[in-house]
């Protein structure tokens, strides 16, 4: 599985920005997939993560209710919607996905097998 997360920009405090993540592979549309987020100098965080049907979804609090994830199955590409977006949300944005659980919900970092390059979303005040 090959993941090539876009998306990212520089946007103002209060605006919306949603960041993709296409996957490509045999087995990518049978996959968990997550994003987590790394802002400078600190540790890489989860943000956010839809089962591979796309039928359940979970959300860190800091994002919880102005983040939305899905996902569309025929393009093999999932999507962060990112709205209300502030200052604390500025970080390189990493896809992940997991074949091995691919009917969970997986909060850590550990638990995937894939990971995509990372694209910055930087929110200026």
């Amino acid at each position: 599985v090959q993941l090539q997360a876009c998306g990212g920009g520089l946007v103002q405090a209060g605006d919306s920005l949603r960041v993709s993540c296409a996957a490509s592979g045999r087995t990518a549309s049978r996959s968990s997939v997550g994003w987590f987020r790394q802002a400078p100098g600190k540790e890489r965080e989860f943000t956010a993560a839809i089962s591979w049907r796309g039928g359940n979804t979970y959300y860190a609090d800091s994002v919880k209710g102005r983040f939305t994830i899905s996902r569309d199955s025929a393009k093999n590409t999932v999507y962060l919607q990112m709205n209300s977006l502030k200052p604390e949300d500025t970080a390189v944005y990493y896809c992940a996905a997991s074949i091995r659980f691919y009917d969970q919900i997986l909060t850590s970092s550990t638990s995937y097998d894939y990971w995509g390059q990372g694209t910055l979303v930087t929110v200026s005040s």
